[in-house]
């Protein structure tokens, strides 16, 4: 069994690509998915909210999301021991994976933070999906609704695409969805052939 890491800035259709993988019968762990499954487990809701001061939880005893990413984003500290709180428990859930899809040939963990969690050095190959700023920006502020600042200033906190590609073992520039899916049927065919 091979393990494929997929990674690529905000904007760059990273989930789109997944898809289209998903779609052609492989299985795929989405690390931020794992992260909000995590994110419900009582022992990690009360070390994130201690973590916070006790000041992140909803009524309903949930994790405020929300609240935690805002602060985050303006303070690495918090989300340095935020991930060493979530990133080993994410890790659990992926070891999990793998058992269950040991029969596949090819495995992939897509993660927005492949390379800056290390998590790349598990992965057999490594597929970074880029795009043309102009087009992440249009992509974001149609999607989430945000202004071209607030774009730039998550693409700003991310790993560069060009730190990204210096570490990958495959490029997928997305601009065109068709070429997209074809440089990935051709990255597909490289891996299974090597």
């Amino acid at each position: 069994m091979k393990i494929i890491g997929v990674t690529g800035g905000i904007g760059s259709g990273k989930t789109t690509i997944i898809n289209y993988i998903k779609n052609q019968g492989y299985p795929v762990f989405i690390a931020d998915d794992a992260g909000k499954i995590v994110m419900e487990n009582p022992q990690v809701i009360e070390k994130v909210n201690d973590l916070f001061n006790k000041e992140v939880l909803l009524p309903n005893g949930l994790l405020d999301r929300k609240k935690i990413a805002a602060i985050v984003f303006s303070n690495s500290e918090y989300l340095q021991q935020l991930n060493e709180i979530i990133h080993p428990e994410v890790g659990k859930l992926f070891r999990e994976f793998i058992e269950q899809n040991h029969s596949s040939g090819l495995v992939f963990k897509e993660s927005a933070i492949l390379f800056e969690s290390g998590a790349y050095l598990e992965c057999d190959a490594t597929i970074v999906i880029t795009a043309s700023i102009e087009d992440r920006i249009a992509r974001v502020m149609k999607r989430d609704h945000i202004s071209k600042d607030q774009v730039l200033s998550r693409i700003n906190k991310q790993l560069a695409d060009d730190e990204k590609i210096k570490l990958a073992s495959y490029v997928v520039e997305n601009s065109n969805l068709i070429d997209a899916y074809k440089q990935i049927d051709d990255i597909l065919q490289k891996i299974l052939n090597h």
